[in-house]
């Protein structure tokens, strides 16, 4: 049986591809649909179903979008209830692809309408799952999503559930099935997963922590509970969007593809008072921006961060890009629910500059420079995560993680010089850009990040092992 992954890196989603004798069935589609109906086309397939493992809180997916160009059936699990036309299948109800057989297994826990589909080749043999945020490899899927949106949900009591669908769902099923799961490392979906794609279900019995056989179901609680970190604000308002539906991403497109040339950008900017959102590499950034624009690369985790730093997922935007990624950053909100794109500055920023417009810059120093720096005393603000900084980080800095920055302002000194940075220098590029649009001046930021700094003689503190949960 062949099950083809379609793995985007950004956001770490695993999206799945089957076709049998001219049927085809996507799992967990992206927003942006048409590679999927290519792939079917080129095999001269029709797509028959959309399965949806649960309702997704990191991404919006496409099944609406993809159900609507191509005729296929949208199919959740049991107790999802859909705002839109779609099959609420029973547990263990059985649909044809082809000469493939896929098997609704009810898995709640991560949702309480999370499912796993087991794949059935056509030979009748078990081949694998497809277990969307129920298992991870080396992790699960976190509880404490659902009760942003149904606040009855605990994540107590969906870690519960976690447990029992485990147990008596996954677990019982043959070690050689392959375990295709939804997220890989990096997603806020899980908190230790694996940068491994694919896996068999032995070997995660082995090593998963919580597949444990020994494992009471209080001891999985505790475990999977500890740890977790607060889910990104955008997180139920993408699983809003999921279950409700959302506008078709080709008017999205068409509402954001607007080219401005630096005349009509700038009074678009002035009017409506939209955000200005740079996709530039940070090395291009800081080098020159429009004025109060913030940075966030297209060259990472890009969507990530939009979500986490942009609280209102109907803020209008205008972007500002390298020339041919107009297109891929309007997509690329769209993947996080952020449709209100109104347009993009043509020609970049350099026709901003060549329009004699005004411009800002943010200084940086080398590693080298910040050695010097420090030894005369001048503030440090690390803005990597919490875990990152006590894992090791500079004598003497603070830690204000870019994710909570608007906790940490009243940190920041306006008058005195202070410097930033983070792991490699696209994060704190974020914050400067952010501290830059609120009114501060007097700091640098550090080219390379802590990977720079440890190059150089500064002392760090010591590197603590994290406690491992046996």
């Amino acid at each position: 049986m062949k099950v083809e992954q379609i793995y985007t890196g950004c956001i770490a989603h695993a999206a799945y591809y089957i076709e049998s004798k001219g049927e085809a069935a996507v799992f967990d589609p992206l927003r942006e649909v048409q590679p999927y109906i290519d792939r079917a086309e080129k095999d001269g397939a029709k797509m028959k179903y959309v399965f949806e493992t649960h309702f997704h809180a990191d991404f919006v997916s496409g099944h609406l979008d993809l159900a609507k160009k191509t005729g296929a059936d949208i199919v959740f699990g049991p107790t999802a209830k859909p705002g839109f036309e779609a099959i609420v299948a029973t547990d263990n109800q059985e649909f044809k692809v082809g000469d493939y057989t896929i098997k609704t297994i009810h898995t709640p826990g991560h949702t309480m309408e999370s499912t796993t589909y087991l794949l059935i080749d056509e030979n009748g043999k078990e081949h694998g799952i497809i277990t969307g945020d129920t298992l991870f490899i080396g992790d699960v899927g976190r509880p404490d999503l659902a009760q942003h949106v149904i606040a009855d949900l605990t994540e107590e009591k969906l870690a519960a559930h976690l447990f029992d669908s485990l147990r008596n769902k996954i677990m019982p099923l043959s070690d050689d099935l392959i375990v295709y799961p939804n997220h890989g490392a990096g997603s806020a979906c899980g908190k230790k997963m694996s940068t491994e794609t694919t896996d068999t279900l032995g070997n995660q019995k082995k090593t998963n922590y919580a597949l444990r056989p020994d494992m009471t179901k209080e001891e999985f609680i505790k475990e999977l509970l500890t740890g977790l970190t607060t889910p990104p604000g955008y997180f139920p308002k993408n699983v809003l969007m999921n279950i409700q539906g959302y506008e078709s991403l080709d008017k999205v497109m068409d509402r954001a593809k607007k080219p401005m040339d630096a005349a009509t950008f700038e009074l678009v900017a002035n009017e409506s008072r939209p955000l200005i959102l740079d996709t530039r590499p940070a090395d291009d950034f800081h080098k020159g921006f429009i004025p109060n624009s913030i940075n966030i690369g297209l060259d990472s985790n890009f969507a990530m961060w939009v979500g986490e730093l942009i609280p209102d997922i109907k803020q209008e935007i205008l972007l500002v890009t390298e020339t041919g990624k107009e297109e891929e950053s309007i997509i690329r909100l769209s993947r996080v629910g952020y449709d209100h794109a109104i347009g993009y500055l043509e020609g970049g920023f350099e026709a901003w500059e060549k329009a004699g417009k005004e411009v800002d810059q943010i200084n940086r120093i080398s590693a080298e420079e910040f050695a010097k720096e420090i030894a005369t005393g001048t503030k440090v603000f690390d803005v990597r995560k919490a875990s990152e900084f006590d894992s090791q980080h500079v004598i003497g800095a603070n830690n204000t993680p870019l994710g909570n920055i608007n906790d940490y302002l009243a940190e920041f000194p306006k008058e005195e010089k202070f410097i930033l940075h983070c792991a490699g220098g696209y994060r704190s590029m974020i914050a400067s850009s952010i501290l830059k649009a609120r009114g501060w001046d007097n700091f640098v930021d550090v080219v390379g990040g802590f990977k720079a700094i440890e190059a150089t003689n500064v002392p760090v503190s010591e590197y603590v092992c994290p406690t491992t949960l046996l």
